[in-house]
C-alpha cells in the first residue's frame, strides 16, 4: 500500500467502488476526514472516503515534509497512480484544494486517468495571490494566535501545549508550501469543478472561489455555506449533506475514470 494512504481504518467501513480522495488543510492530516464515512453512508453518498496522509504528520510524523508543491505532487502522483486507475473523485479544503487541483492538473498534462470531478472548498483560484494567513517565520505565539483566529486550531487544544508544540512546525511548512505557489497553466482542467465558499471566509470568500471559472474546462458550480474558513468543521452536517448530493450522482454514473460527466452548473 502506498504510504499516502492511512493504515488506520476509518470509524466505519463501506464498499462503494467510487472513492473520494480527501486532501488535508494546512496543519492537518488524514484524521480530519476519518469520521466522514459514517456521515456520508447515512446520506447514501455512494463513495468510499479515502483520507490522504501527507508526510511529516500523524502516521508519517518522522518523514520530512514537503515545502515545494510541485515536488509533493510529483511524489504523490507516482505513489497514487495505481490507486487512481479506478473511478474516483478529489476533495480538498484550503491547502488540500490546492494540492488536489495541482495533482489533477499534473495528471492531465501527462495523460493519466483523471477524477470524475474536483470538489474544492475555501481556496483561492491558483492565479490569485496567496492569502495573508501568517508569516511562516513568525514567533510561536503570533502564529498560534493567527491559526486560532482562523479556526484552524480548536480552542480545546489550547490547554494541551504538547500537542500545539508538535503542530506548529507542520503548520509552518504547510504555509511555505502554499506561499510557494505553482505555475498557472493555460489549459483548463477537463473535469467539472464543484466549489464551496464560506460566507464569512475572509481568506477565500465567494469572489475568490468564483475566480476558479478561469480554470474550469468542463463546468464550474459554486455553492455557499454559512461560517468562516473552517465551515467544514463548524457546519459539518450541512456540508456533508451538500457533498453527498454531489458524490451520489457521480457514483451512480459508473463511468470510466477517464471520462468526464457533464457539470452540474456554471
Amino acid at each position: 500500500m502506498t504510504r499516502y494512504l492511512s493504515r488506520k481504518r476509518p470509524d466505519h467501513e463501506t464498499t462503494p467502488t467510487t472513492r473520494l480522495f480527501c486532501f488535508p488543510y494546512a496543519g492537518g492530516g488524514a484524521s480530519a476526514y476519518r469520521r466522514w464515512q459514517r456521515g456520508l453512508d447515512a446520506l447514501d453518498a455512494g463513495v468510499r472516503v479515502v483520507p490522504v496522509q501527507l508526510p511529516g504528520r500523524e502516521e508519517r510524523f518522522g518523514e520530512p515534509r514537503f515545502t515545494d508543491l510541485d515536488a509533493l505532487v510529483e511524489d504523490m502522483d507516482a505513489q497514487l497512480d495505481e490507486e487512481l486507475s479506478e473511478p474516483h473523485l478529489f476533495y480538498g479544503h484550503s491547502m488540500g484544494a490546492l494540492i488536489a487541483y495541482t495533482l489533477a492538473r499534473h495528471r492531465q498534462r501527462r495523460g493519466a486517468s483523471l477524477p470524475r470531478a474536483l470538489v474544492l472548498s475555501a481556496c483561492r483560484a491558483p492565479h490569485l495571490p496567496p492569502p495573508a494567513i501568517a508569516d511562516p517565520d513568525a514567533g510561536d505565539e503570533e502564529l498560534l494566535a493567527a491559526l486560532v483566529a482562523l479556526g484552524g486550531i480548536p480552542r480545546t487544544l489550547l490547554d494541551h501545549p504538547e500537542i500545539l508544540l508538535a503542530m506548529l512546525p507542520v503548520a509552518r511548512d504547510d504555509l511555505r508550501l502554499c506561499l510557494g505557489g505553482t505555475a498557472v497553466p493555460i489549459e483548463p482542467l477537463r473535469v467539472p469543478l464543484h466549489l464551496f465558499a464560506g460566507l464569512a471566509d475572509r481568506l477565500a470568500g465567494v469572489e475568490e472561489m468564483l475566480s476558479w471559472r478561469r480554470h474550469a474546462g468542463a463546468g464550474c458550480a459554486v455553492r455557499t455555506m454559512p461560517g468562516g474558513h473552517f465551515f467544514i468543521r463548524s457546519e459539518e452536517d450541512a456540508f456533508l449533506r451538500e457533498l453527498a448530493s454531489l458524490t451520489r450522482r457521480y457514483a451512480m454514473e459508473r463511468a470510466p475514470a477517464h471520462q468526464v460527466p457533464a457539470a452540474a452548473g456554471s
